[in-house]
């Protein structure tokens, strides 16, 4: 799998099928993607410029009920999805977790915001959202987890370690940091607290 992580939280992941999560602010006209799974309604997550760059007439977007009127205006190939939910379409397995913070209201939990666990090409890809360290987030089994670390609206490095490092993921790749918030050189902070046996990619 190809993974390529534009800016902030704007994933690109290159297997069997293309698969965006959370488009934002991208440059290049891509028409590529299958699958496009957004986690929530705002702006920096949700970027419809960027959406009709990378989709074609048959990509499925994916989105919690938030986004059911806004999406339906740019097509009708939209699955709307309920948090701990499970879903199975021809090619990949979606699992959606509780995206919402502990500690502030930025993200609600009676909001319905999602993270994603996919299964695509026999590895799991947890796209958490923005999210605090829940118990919900805790319980998930995954391959590889894009954790935020940017703080103020997500986990911050401290939360997102203490994370990772509890439910062990082969590779962590930190997001939601050296944009709109959270400055670069967390995602060293984030390296050098991460236990040795868990791999971490840095790709912002």
């Amino acid at each position: 799998m190809d993974i390529e992580v534009f800016r902030h939280s704007s994933i690109k992941l290159v297997g069997s099928k293309t698969i965006y999560f959370d488009p934002y602010q991208i440059s290049d006209d891509y028409h590529d993607a299958n699958y496009i799974f957004i986690t929530h309604d705002h702006y920096d997550h949700y970027d419809e410029k960027s959406i009709k760059k990378i989709m074609t007439k048959d990509t499925t977007i994916i989105a919690p009920a938030c986004l059911r009127e806004k999406i339906s205006t740019i097509t009708n190939n939209i699955l709307i999805v309920e948090p701990e939910k499970t879903y199975y379409l021809t090619d990949i397995t979606i699992k959606t977790i509780p995206a919402y913070n502990i500690n502030t209201n930025f993200h609600p939990k009676e909001k319905s915001y999602v993270g994603y666990n996919v299964l695509i090409d026999n590895q799991w890809y947890y796209i958490m959202g923005d999210t605090s360290k829940t118990k919900e987030a805790l319980t998930v089994i995954t391959d590889i987890c894009f954790v935020p670390i940017g703080g103020i609206y997500t986990m911050d490095v401290v939360e997102a370690t203490s994370y990772i490092n509890t439910i062990k993921p082969q590779t962590a790749i930190p997001i939601h940091y050296g944009d709109i918030v959270g400055e670069k050189h967390l995602a060293e902070d984030f390296k050098r607290l991460i236990d040795k046996e868990i791999k971490v990619d840095i790709l912002i």
